[in-house]
């Protein structure tokens, strides 16, 4: 494609038709680049209720598409395609696609992340029916129920004092004896009055007919399996940015999130991280939608700069 857009968003979440919907009201010829539907991980949550704006909460992927409707009422093109590989070297960015080659003055990545899975038998499938990955996201269905988590480390110990606070009982399984979160959540946790342990334990499998009703798990010292009723589990194993196709072409943390601060700006000038893909404290899609205006206001200085 010989057209050159103002900018470019690889995702098509809430920080990135977020950007997309600021950049074409601010005049950019816009293009985002999404490989499935609008939304992300949004369009997979059956009702959202921490979102501002709707009272009775929203269907998740309803959310996503009036994300993007809103942005291609301002001129913004979506383009659905696979991104295979970028170049940021030169004052052009370059994204190489399935589909062809989209270029951009600035660049905008808001893939996002992917909770981890367990890779359990039919946990696909009850995904949304007593399997989910977000406990801020799905714990007010089971107020006064009991819910298993799975994990150790921040994110679940998180997940576990939240649901504390709805939930009947709440219990933690971990494959070790002790957790793996920072020390300043062991406390409050272990005071929960109803929070159970599941020590050196791994979850095996999901009993389920149409939906969750127990796990089985496996004692990891002894190899003694126990069948535990409950309501829903919450995998909370930490999740997996879409980074992948960035490799040497940006500064990753440990984990592979994009090293970018409050201003979006990554190391790499007209290039910038939205939404969970960026090393942050609270992933959230009202953090995201943040972003995405964020990252149109430093982008918008960037070209103004670049003239």
């Amino acid at each position: 494609m010989d057209r050159i857009y103002d900018m470019v968003i690889i995702g098509g979440g809430p920080a990135g038709y977020t950007a997309a919907l600021y950049a074409t009201r601010a005049g950019f010829d816009t293009a985002v680049v999404e490989r499935l539907s609008a939304g992300g991980q949004v369009a997979l949550t059956g009702v959202i209720d921490n979102y501002p704006g709707f009272e009775l909460g929203i269907d998740g992927f309803e959310l996503g598409m009036k994300m993007q409707q809103g942005a291609e009422r301002f001129g913004a093109t979506t383009h659905y395609t696979e991104v295979l590989s970028v170049e940021l070297s030169e004052k052009i960015k370059v994204v190489h696609t399935d589909s062809g080659v989209i270029k951009g003055k600035t660049l905008v990545i808001a893939t996002g992340a992917n909770p981890r899975e367990l890779g359990l038998q039919r946990e696909k499938e009850l995904v949304g029916k007593g399997v989910h990955y977000c406990a801020h996201c799905d714990g007010r269905f089971y107020k006064d129920k009991t819910v298993v988590v799975i994990g150790g480390g921040n994110s679940a110990v998180s997940d576990a004092l939240y649901l504390s606070n709805i939930a009947k009982k709440v219990i933690l399984v971990h494959r070790r004896d002790t957790l793996t979160a920072t020390k300043i959540y062991h406390d409050p946790l272990m005071k929960a009055q109803n929070v159970e342990f599941c020590w050196n334990s791994v979850v095996e499998q999901l009993v389920a007919d149409q939906r969750v009703s127990g796990v089985v798990i496996r004692n990891v010292k002894d190899n003694t399996r126990t069948q535990i009723d409950c309501d829903g589990v919450f995998i909370s194993i930490g999740r997996q940015p879409a980074t992948a196709f960035l490799k040497d072409k940006l500064q990753l943390d440990n984990v592979g999130y994009i090293i970018a601060d409050e201003t979006t700006k990554t190391e790499i000038d007209g290039v910038f991280a939205a939404g969970d893909v960026r090393t942050k404290a609270l992933r959230q899609i009202v953090t995201a939608v943040a972003d995405g205006a964020v990252a149109v206001h430093y982008a918008e200085e960037y070209l103004n700069q670049s003239k």
